[in-house]
């Protein structure tokens, strides 16, 4: 879904001495920004803001997995193409040796993070997800395996479904050896688009209130937006100020991540959101965005050459390698990449490609593969 471009006034000149000075912008300027025509001017001033938060020609990646550890979900989000309602014929939760399996798959490359998120299943409480992360810690420990694990909505689900309160609920999965929460669920935190694509779906408001309350216990995590689908500018800037005055109460973003939604197969069906589109976002979020310190691409639904480009757009890193992707490759889009083709996509952009952690700390050059993350930490992005 285009934003609508209505007449607005085109010269940003004073936005740009805002940003050159550091100063923070606010709703109008936002609303310029997202309808200013010129892309490489919002790149130049991106790039201003990239370069004052993380000042060297580092761009950034990490070694991970993705582990979709079920697809049984009774929510029904209708921009999911992933989800299968219980009782599904094709529903499925993997087993703990299909798990051990796709992370040891993982630390035989040298990668130390496992991206678990799956579908609401009724079937699962809390503990069985103690166990998993227990047997995944008590298994690949010693590989300095990350669990950067469970969205907001599943960590939501788990607490209702077990009759914990949150702080329950995160206090006993961080003891179960949970490091950090990824983004995901955010979709764009207004109630008017959420009613729309996922009616039965946590609110704005329940999210922000699960990082918040991870946040206050010292789990840091990510943040996401999935946009074209419903939304407006509105919506779309609405969400970046919401990210950024929760970043100002608490400090625990570490790191946005904005992707277009993906239509195919979906209930909420639709068309694509270009590539001029993405761009425009990224640049916009990176200038509104001034708390939260580092922009993440996503390759895997604009495609390597779009991410390439997007690193003069603010973008200081890359992702993860993912290794699987099953939720948005089910809406059409299947992208794969080998590391050395991502460090051969940065060094060729004009960067220096670097493996970090979940927490962005550097890891050092010549780290054989599999060895223990204990110690490997050179500095924090």
């Amino acid at each position: 879904m285009a934003i609508a471009e209505p007449p607005v006034q085109q010269n940003i000149d004073d936005i740009a001495e805002r940003v050159l000075l550091g100063q923070r912008l606010d709703w109008d300027d936002g609303r310029r920004l997202l309808h200013h025509p010129n892309l490489p001017e919002l790149a130049s001033l991106a790039n201003t803001v990239r370069r004052r938060m993380n000042p060297d020609s580092v761009v950034t990646y990490i070694v991970g997995r993705n582990v979709n550890y079920t697809n049984v979900c009774w929510v029904r989000c209708k921009f999911c193409a992933f989800y299968r309602v219980p009782g599904h014929s094709e529903g499925y939760t993997l087993s703990r040796e299909q798990i051990f399996d796709k992370v040891r798959q993982m630390v035989d490359v040298g990668g130390i993070e496992i991206l678990l998120q799956g579908g609401l299943n009724p079937k699962l409480k809390i503990e069985w997800y103690e166990d998993l992360l227990r047997a995944i810690k008590d298994e690949f420990g010693a590989y300095g395996v990350i669990l950067h694990a469970f969205s907001p909505a599943e960590l939501i689900y788990i607490q209702k479904i077990s009759k914990l309160s949150m702080e329950e609920t995160l206090v006993r999965l961080r003891a179960a050896g949970l490091d950090s929460i990824p983004g995901g669920g955010a979709e764009i935190l207004t109630d008017r688009v959420r009613e729309q694509i996922a009616i039965y779906k946590d609110t704005a408001e329940e999210w922000l209130d699960c990082m918040r309350v991870a946040h206050s216990l010292g789990i840091r995590s990510s943040v996401t937006m999935m946009y074209g689908s419903v939304d407006t500018w509105e919506d779309r800037l609405e969400h970046l100020m919401k990210a950024r005055d929760l970043q100002d109460e608490t400090g625990g973003f570490t790191a946005f991540i904005p992707w277009s939604f993906q239509p195919d197969g979906t209930e909420l069906e639709g068309e694509r959101a270009s590539a001029f589109d993405y761009l425009r976002m990224v640049a916009v979020s990176r200038l509104m965005l001034d708390n939260i310190p580092h922009m993440q691409a996503s390759w895997v639904t604009q495609g390597p050459r779009i991410a390439q480009i997007a690193l003069d757009y603010g973008l200081d890193d890359f992702g993860s390698t993912m290794m699987e992707e099953n939720v948005v490759s089910s809406a059409g889009c299947a992208f794969t990449m080998p590391i050395d083709e991502m460090e051969r996509l940065i060094r060729v952009a004009g960067y220096e490609p670097m493996r970090r952690t979940t927490q962005y700390e550097r890891l050092p050059l010549g780290v054989p593969a599999g060895s223990p993350l204990e110690g490997r930490c050179r500095d924090k992005v």
